[in-house]
């Protein structure tokens, strides 16, 4: 099978495949991506976030075929392809409104008589690795904010997003990004190990899995790189109470299977108190029945997309057999289709053994597992007894009650009485093994920001 293609996951059909660069064009590529940074740093902030502006009206303008392209090729339904390039378009807009004041210089307090002023300037070519579960919003929090600091970039993306990665580098073109200064390569792993090792690129961003962020940190760090990782999360929606527990079940289902449940900040453990667990998992088992195989681009009430691959589908699948031969029970859902297709029906699991590996699993999948826990300590102890921190939310009646237990919980992002709240102006990210680092809102854009101290003595 080419590594690169887009393969609709709901029929298994390749409908296009492309070559993996030569090592020639990789050089080629690191060549423009340097002359081009030479050229787009001295432009002006405003420039820059002109030409930024001007991709996302852009994007903007080319919703539709944007949104069935990521459609065809991982399986989201029209939709949500839809949102997603919205989201991206705010992500891009946002950037090119606030982005200069956010790398404005300003002026810090010194005991040496003088003025000392903190600049924000670019540091060069990044290299961003990008996953498929949402192929635009990931390069849009990475993109937009380096390119309007000046920074230019490499993009490396998911082996079956292939034409959507190009389209993005045709649209950046388009808007008037200098030739060079974003571009898309179909690289091999080895040829990824070269660019990090090259000189000519001064950082790189990962989203993906806790191994790939290993990988990729370990060659960063080898090179004295500067790296982001946006890795996994197993993130805990705690549910102290609830006056409507069909109303709280029902945002947790529908944020559980949004994008087939293959999102990384997803309420992927329901941690659900003793007097209400049981209408809120048979709430949850009601939504989860009589679902049914859908075509993603055309879908129905009552009807489920694909996942990404056959592959994804099949390893869900054993993951919750797995959890099953371990004590855990499968109230509804969890069939795997037969045939090419990357079907798998929404599933509700329960009664997970904690001294299980199941328990330490990431289920990339549209499945809502639940605990039923005894009092607020019980669900804080179960929801920090993880080695991923990404995000994590806490329901109550009672908001004071929420926001102690939620101040406690070890995650990037805590939220109360809402799942996540996610906008281009809010940074995301994670602590423990879900990787360090933020994108979006005013602290993404400093990342790969040079903060250079300049000191002008008296």
């Amino acid at each position: 099978m080419a590594k690169y293609r887009v393969q609709n996951p709901a029929t298994g059909e390749i409908v296009e495949t492309f070559e993996v660069a030569t090592d020639a064009e990789i050089e080629q590529t690191l060549a423009a991506a340097d002359g081009a940074y030479r050229e787009w740093r001295e432009r002006s902030v405003q420039e820059r976030a002109a030409v930024v502006k001007r991709v996302a009206e852009l994007f903007e303008e080319r919703k539709e075929e944007l949104a069935r392209l990521i459609a065809v090729e991982m399986g989201k339904s029209l939709a949500e392809s839809i949102d997603e390039v919205e989201f991206a378009t705010a992500i891009i807009d946002y950037y090119a409104v606030h982005g200069p004041s956010l790398i404005t210089d300003y002026e810090i307090p010194s005991t040496i008589p003088g003025k000392a002023i903190i600049e924000q300037l670019p540091i060069g070519t990044l290299l961003g690795v990008m996953p498929w579960n949402f192929p635009y919003y990931q390069v849009a929090r990475f993109a937009a904010p380096n390119l309007v600091l000046g920074n230019t970039i490499i993009l490396k993306h998911a082996d079956i997003c292939a034409r959507s990665a190009l389209t993005i580098q045709e649209i950046m073109e388009e808007a008037g990004v200098p030739v060079g200064g974003y571009q898309n390569v179909f690289a091999s792993h080895e040829q990824i190990a070269t660019m990090i090792a090259d000189d000519r690129v001064q950082g790189v961003s990962l989203t993906g899995s806790e191994r790939a962020g290993a990988i990729i940190g370990e060659q960063a760090g080898r090179h004295l790189k500067k790296c982001v990782l946006e890795l996994g999360g197993i993130d805990p929606m705690v549910v102290l109470d609830a006056d409507d527990v069909a109303s709280v079940a029902k945002a947790a289902w529908d944020f559980r299977v949004y994008n087939g449940g293959q999102v990384c900040n997803s309420n992927k453990r329901m941690i659900v108190m003793d007097d209400i667990y049981d209408e809120f998992v048979a709430e949850l088992k009601k939504l989860a029945d009589g679902l049914v195989p859908g075509d993603q681009l055309a879908l129905g009430e009552g009807e489920y997309a694909p996942l990404s691959t056959r592959v994804a589908a099949e390893t869900v699948h054993e993951q919750v057999q797995r959890a099953v031969a371990a004590g855990a029970t499968l109230e509804a859902g969890g069939v795997l289709s037969d045939g090419p297709g990357a079907y798998y029906s929404p599933a509700v699991l329960t009664g997970v053994p904690r001294d299980s590996a199941s328990y330490r699993e990431e289920i990339f999948g549209p499945v809502a597992t639940v605990y039923r826990v005894h009092s607020d300590e019980e669900a804080l102890e179960l929801a920090n007894d993880c080695d991923l921190g990404l995000g994590g939310s806490v329901f109550s009646t009672d908001e004071a009650r929420a926001a102690r237990v939620a101040s406690r919980l070890e995650v990037g992002m805590t939220h109360v009485n809402t799942i996540a709240a996610e906008a281009a102006e809010l940074p995301f990210g994670g602590v423990k093994r879900s990787g360090f680092g933020r994108e979006m809102g005013p602290i993404g854009i400093g990342e790969f920001a040079n903060r250079r101290l300049s000191f002008v003595a008296k």
